[in-house]
């Protein structure tokens, strides 16, 4: 079989969109590894002082490990649009959504780190501290959701064949 490219439609085409694949989903594991560890650190060192707060202060943990699902679904959409033939403009749509969600999960992992480590020692010496921790986790959040948001809305514009005859 073989297989004819254009100008619009080179054959390094479907690295950019392979590449937006697996940024999607390694900075966002990363932002979600790093808040998860940098989280049960807080969880481990709250346990010693105050251990019946120790299944109450895990949602630190399971917001970061949020942040990683945000990277897997882009980059299964991703994976979905590539092909063999394919033009530029779509492996660079792909590209940049990957890279939205990863970069931004990235961010959002390390403000839950952060933010979890203090907010659940913090809890242990003053319970009252635990609402404002949750608020103050649900912005770290956001911030991956809006990655997640443009990424899909980015995604949607490739059209992976236009252009490739």
């Amino acid at each position: 079989m073989s297989v004819v490219f254009n100008e619009a439609c080179p054959v390094y085409s479907p690295f950019f969109g392979a590449m937006g694949c697996t940024a999607a989903i390694v900075f966002s594991c990363m932002g979600a590894a790093y808040g998860t560890a940098k989280s049960g650190v807080g969880i481990t060192v709250m346990g010693v002082m105050r251990p019946e707060l120790v299944m109450k202060s895990v949602v630190p943990v399971v917001m970061a490990g949020i942040i990683g699902i945000y990277g897997l679904v882009v980059s299964v959409l991703v994976s979905g649009g590539l092909q063999q033939k394919m033009n530029l403009f779509s492996g660079f749509i792909q590209l940049a959504a990957g890279l939205s969600v990863g970069l931004s999960g990235l961010a959002a992992g390390f403000a839950i780190g952060v933010v979890g480590d203090a907010g659940v020692r913090g809890t242990a010496q003053q319970p009252r501290l635990f609402v404002g921790m949750i608020l103050i986790l649900i912005f770290a959040e956001v911030l991956g959701l809006y990655g997640l948001i443009v990424a899909l809305i980015m995604n949607t514009k490739a059209n992976p064949t236009l252009g490739c005859a």
